[in-house]
């Protein structure tokens, strides 16, 4: 029989996810704690995280809140669209942006709903900005 052991990595975010249930549940400010977890990140990490939380305000009306410790946006239902992994989270080589189920990005019967990110120049820009009106049904 397979045993299922988390990283400590993985415990974190676990642990992350309880805490901000327990905060919501306090009234705490959860567009606070997007900006402090973007705040506690370093190198490309946070450089790309700041660059996709302004376009997140700029092309979305999703609201900033923490998801397992993560930077991520939420529609009005309180869904997550999408989150920004940090790689020095999970000690991986990069950034990844991820959609979720509310994330209107449906295309067929195939479609991705995770974008690798190591870069964010105009190109790169534009590409997000379309995708989040998309994801955000803007």
């Amino acid at each position: 029989m397979a045993t299922t052991t988390f990283s400590k990595e993985e415990k974190a975010a676990i642990k992350a996810a309880v805490a901000e249930k327990k905060a919501a549940q306090e009234g705490a400010d959860a567009a606070a704690a997007c900006d402090a977890a973007i705040a506690a990140m370093t190198g490309t990490d946070k450089d790309l995280a700041e660059a996709f939380h302004a376009l997140v305000a700029e092309n979305t009306s999703l609201a900033a809140k923490t998801w397992y410790g993560m930077p991520a946006y939420a529609d009005a239902d309180g869904k997550i669209v999408v989150a920004f992994k940090p790689g020095a989270k999970f000690k991986i080589r990069y950034a990844t942006l991820e959609f979720q189920q509310a994330a209107k990005l449906d295309d067929g019967t195939l479609w991705p709903v995770g974008y690798a990110i190591t870069g964010m120049g105009d190109a790169e820009r534009t590409r997000i900005a379309e995708l989040l009106r998309t994801a955000a049904a803007r």
